[in-house]
């Protein structure tokens, strides 16, 4: 007789029960598990891109940067008076923006250069030299890391790619505690510096805090 007979019908009763109540726990789980959405431009989902996560710099922050500084620029009289009056586009040269705070941010920087060249080469007023050819120059120069930094440096670079101008810049932040408040004020300072006499043309500073409060 096979052994299948001899159990007990209740211990078998007792394990389809206990599976069963396995897959509800699974299903539910789920069901309650992180969900991915998608938002922005396009989606049902405008305003994903709105709300702050973090004190810490996001898409957002970096657009209201950049956009900040280039459009006083293009108000100065700088802008006005020679890059307007130019009968050809002058060639500007785009120089890496320096983290100035204790924050792990080369991303954020990274991308806010890229907002900033954005606007500049849409302007349709400017002529902006190729990144790529830049790094290749400062390959074939064994410049330092440090070295991109240096005005000196940038200005020898940009007579050599035959730029007028480099913008520049420099990112600060300022971080508080108060009670339950953490407030972090992130400042982006934007040069425009003549290549030729190392003169600063054109510097503006933007300002964005985000807080946290618990």
């Amino acid at each position: 007789m096979s052994s299948v007979k001899h159990r007990n019908p209740r211990r078998v009763w007792f394990g389809y029960v206990l599976a069963l109540g396995l897959v509800v726990l699974v299903v539910a789980g789920s069901g309650c598990g992180p969900k991915a959405v998608r938002g922005g431009p396009g989606t049902g989902n405008q305003k994903l891109d709105v709300p702050a996560m973090s004190v810490g710099l996001d898409r957002e922050d970096l657009e209201y940067l950049a956009s900040t500084n280039v459009e006083a620029f293009k108000r100065s009289a700088i802008w006005k008076e020679t890059i307007e009056q130019a009968t050809v586009p002058q060639l500007v040269s785009m120089w890496p923006i320096q983290n100035a705070t204790t924050q792990h941010i080369d991303d954020q920087v990274a991308a806010l250069l890229s907002t900033v060249e954005t606007y500049l080469v849409n302007s349709r007023q400017v002529g902006v030299v190729s990144r790529e050819r830049q790094m290749e120059l400062v390959q074939e120069l064994r410049l330092r890391q440090s070295d991109i930094y240096d005005p000196v440096t940038a200005g020898k670079l940009g007579r050599q790619l035959g730029a007028r101008y480099f913008v520049t810049g420099k990112i600060m932040c300022v971080d508080e505690r108060l009670k339950n408040t953490h407030r972090v004020q992130y400042t982006l300072i934007l040069q425009v510096i003549e290549v030729e006499t190392g003169l600063i043309r054109f510097q503006n500073e933007a300002t964005r805090s985000k807080a946290l409060i618990s």
